[in-house]
């Protein structure tokens, strides 16, 4: 498959949160391929470190890797404070990292309900919120958030995981208005069934229940990370200038 050139993402600073390794790590891999200057946060040291090694032997350049965990708010702004100081202004932000953990909706305690949304919007507010003034500073930016097609299709194992998604999309629409007069851009993506280590690993070890999940999308071919990675490539480019407050399904047709 051809692959797009985005010219004018060399040289800029991108920033994506839970990028060491599922789809954060096609993220991390595809704006360093564009000759952008990319930075991630993400808990697991070990995986973004051999990422990073990967990815300087493959594009000359090693990403800038600062270890993070993400339900410390002061921990975050503390490590997007230092890409700063590092790289310069963010001209992108990628709001990718979260976790499916599955639930039963009469087992959910205050505390597990607590860190869901923590680990999958909470970040996402505050992350957002330490970069617009970087954005505000060179003219304009582009702020990518995760959501998900799970409260769209109403998934009944991720009661607040879906919640978390749905607000996500509320947040991007409400962030889109406040800074468009800055020409910031804000934007969301809803994957459908990618199915990565960590995927198959834990919910999806056999793939009958794949190839089945597979034949109710328009297209049957299998959504990868690298499909995310491309949405969010045109997203942060120039080429969507004019494209704001808007969630984006890659998930094949999913009926």
């Amino acid at each position: 498959m051809t692959k797009t050139n985005y010219a004018g993402l060399a040289d800029r600073v991108v920033l994506i949160t839970g990028g060491a390794s599922g789809i954060g790590a096609a993220f991390v891999r595809a704006f360093a391929a564009q000759g952008a200057h990319v930075a991630f946060l993400d808990i697991d040291e070990a995986a973004g470190s051999a990422l990073v090694t990967e990815v300087a032997a493959a594009s000359g350049t090693a990403p800038l890797f600062a270890p993070c965990d993400l339900l410390d708010i002061d921990a975050l702004r503390g490590a997007m404070a230092e890409v700063h100081r590092k790289l310069g202004d963010a001209a992108v932000l990628v709001n990718n990292a979260a976790n499916d953990q599955r639930q039963v909706l009469a087992e959910v305690t205050p505390a597990e309900f607590d860190w869901t949304i923590g680990v999958n919007l909470k970040h996402v507010f505050f992350a957002a919120q330490a970069v617009v003034p970087q954005m505000q500073a060179r003219g304009g930016g582009s702020i990518i958030n995760m959501s998900s097609i799970a409260w769209m299709r109403g998934a009944p194992a991720l009661p607040v995981y879906a919640a978390a998604k749905a607000a996500i999309v509320g947040f991007t629409n409400s962030l889109a208005r406040s800074v468009g007069p800055d020409r910031i851009r804000v934007n969301a993506i809803a994957p459908g069934m990618v199915i990565t280590e960590r995927q198959r690993r834990l919910w999806y070890p056999d793939e009958r229940v794949i190839a089945e999940f597979r034949t109710r999308q328009a297209i049957p071919d299998a959504v990868t990370p690298e499909d995310i990675a491309r949405m969010a490539l045109f997203l942060a480019s120039d080429e969507s200038q004019r494209i704001t407050s808007q969630c984006f399904r890659v998930d094949g047709g999913l009926a």
